[in-house]
């Protein structure tokens, strides 16, 4: 059973900056996955920020973050990072992180529904 665990989430104001981590465990070497990052506003749909692939390439970004976040991955340790840079308030939110145990291509299979292994989430706040 894949196992996903966030941490990182933090209140900040807005121009800060803080780095996710999202480690998963629970699986073996013979697959290759992707990880996600996903965000939920109270009263809001979970939408896509970032996902990457263990086998490389250009990982995706939403248009809302970009040049600001950037995602990276450790594969020796199923760990991926997410860092933002100058948040906004309008950033703020649950962030979960998911697993999928295969290689999503293209990058803007970056949806919620074709992950199948989610960790609880870690809270961010930007506000003044």
């Amino acid at each position: 059973q894949v196992h996903v665990v966030e941490s990182g989430g933090d209140s900040v104001q807005p121009g800060g900056s803080l780095r996710l981590t999202c480690a998963a465990s629970g699986f073996t070497s013979e697959y290759y996955y992707t990880m996600g990052w996903f965000r939920q506003a109270p009263g809001k749909e979970r939408e896509s920020i970032s996902c990457i692939r263990q086998l490389g390439g250009l990982p995706y970004l939403a248009d809302s973050v970009k040049g600001r976040f950037t995602i990276d991955i450790d594969s020796a340790k199923n760990t991926v990072y997410l860092q933002m840079n100058n948040l906004k308030p309008e950033d703020a939110g649950n962030y979960y992180c998911a697993v999928v145990l295969r290689d999503l291509y293209p990058p803007t299979m970056c949806l919620p529904r074709y992950f199948d292994s989610w960790g609880q989430g870690t809270q961010v706040t930007v506000s003044s």
